[in-house]
């Protein structure tokens, strides 16, 4: 699944802009404070309004009152465009979410909820979900869609709540694909929080299939993809010896006392090293590969920061690698305040924040006249922004 476009209103930092025409991956620059995290938290928010409802999600975050754009009165609106690719490589027609929520009396109610899409330029949108305060219709012919004369037949439904998606229930139904789809990007939007001290804990022993947000379960993680891929833990292996000088062996070890701690042999020591007791970079990138390397992929993935702990030497490489990790499928967002990893990018996938008045948009590096000739001419974009190219993307 690839989302191609979002359009954002009345939510926090962002009072109304739309980005499109998203590449697999995507960089976003920016001052402190000018709402790249907030960019991030869209999905963050939309996953624990599925989680759970729209009031919780919310409440979570303030309350409606700070999660509404300041000054600004309606309702927050959300608008998601993107496409499924199919088993042989095709890909669908686009998909349009729209999700509209106010305050009414007190309460937060979903105003819209509608998922729609339509195959080529011609004929109209077919309605998968059409919803309004807890109630509307579904599709019920979905494997229909696009045969010649067919029409959409729809059925009635009722939620719990007025402020319960829709995609929460009917998602669960194989029958409604184009729900399930955004239903399961959803489900494993991924943004990586990943903490070094955690990582370097010894753990109670388990099986972790899949890296934590902090990282905290890396050993268990480890032994399990020790164990079960071997073959891909070989590469993540080979990977980090070409990217870290000295280390030949990574091992994942259970205790006498029922504990598991990650152990790193370096080639000119005899005994190996516990994690706690490696530099914070070699754990970072260990990480990063064991995350990028996963045998079932996250549909989103987002991390800010990379560069922290890692040697400015390393950056092109891992950009490579996120870049590789968003070839396979998925689509990977990244904040950074490293000239060094962006220095590493295509144009298309560079974007920076500005903030203006109080309220933010998006600006596409290669929208941008002056930044787009000299990238033709071959200066690095890192450097162009080190030279303050980017307008509004600094501090001043």
């Amino acid at each position: 699944m690839k989302i191609e476009s979002i359009k954002i209103k009345n939510f926090k930092v962002f009072a109304d802009t739309k980005l499109e025409g998203l590449p697999g991956m995507c960089v976003f620059l920016g001052a402190n404070g000018s709402g790249k995290t907030t960019f991030f938290e869209i999905f963050g928010f939309l996953s624990d309004s599925l989680k759970n409802n729209v009031t919780i999600a919310i409440n979570k975050r303030g309350g409606f009152r700070e999660v509404i754009s300041r000054d600004k009165s309606g309702n927050i609106e959300f608008e998601v465009k993107f496409r499924n690719t199919e088993k042989d490589g095709s890909h669908s027609p686009l998909i349009t979410y729209q999700l509209e929520i106010g305050e009414e009396r007190g309460k937060i109610v979903i105003v819209s909820e509608i998922l729609k899409y339509r195959r080529g330029n011609r004929g109209k949108p077919w309605h998968f979900l059409n919803f309004s305060y807890g109630q509307g219709t579904a599709i019920k012919n979905e494997e229909d869609y696009g045969k010649e004369g067919v029409t959409e037949e729809r059925e009635e439904q009722r939620l719990d709540s007025p402020d319960i998606l829709a995609i929460k229930g009917l998602g669960q139904f194989k029958k409604f694909k184009a729900v399930s789809s955004f239903r399961k990007l959803l489900e494993g939007w991924y943004v990586s929080n990943f903490q070094i001290s955690y990582a370097q804990a010894i753990m109670d022993t388990g099986i972790s299939e899949h890296l934590s947000r902090t990282g905290s379960n890396l050993a268990q993680v480890t032994k399990f993809m020790h164990d079960n891929h071997p073959e891909i833990f070989d590469l993540i292996l080979k990977n980090l010896k070409e990217r870290i000088p000295g280390v030949e062996k990574v091992e994942s070890l259970e205790t006498a006392d029922g504990r598991i701690i990650l152990k790193f042999q370096d080639g000119s020591f005899k005994d190996p090293f516990i994690a706690r007791y490696v530099s914070d970079g070699t754990i970072k990138m260990f990480a990063y590969l064991i995350l990028l390397y996963d045998p079932n992929p996250h549909p989103l993935l987002a991390i800010e920061e990379p560069e922290n702990y890692l040697h400015p030497d390393l950056l092109r490489e891992l950009a490579e690698e996120l870049r590789l990790y968003s070839k396979k499928g998925s689509q990977v967002f990244i904040s950074t305040h490293s000239p060094d990893f962006v220095n590493a990018l295509e144009i298309k996938e560079l974007f920076w924040i500005k903030k203006e008045k109080g309220y933010s948009t998006i600006v596409k590096a290669k929208d941008d006249k002056t930044v787009s000739s000299l990238f033709k001419e071959g200066d690095l974009l890192g450097y162009l922004w080190k030279q303050n190219y980017f307008k509004g993307s600094g501090p001043k």
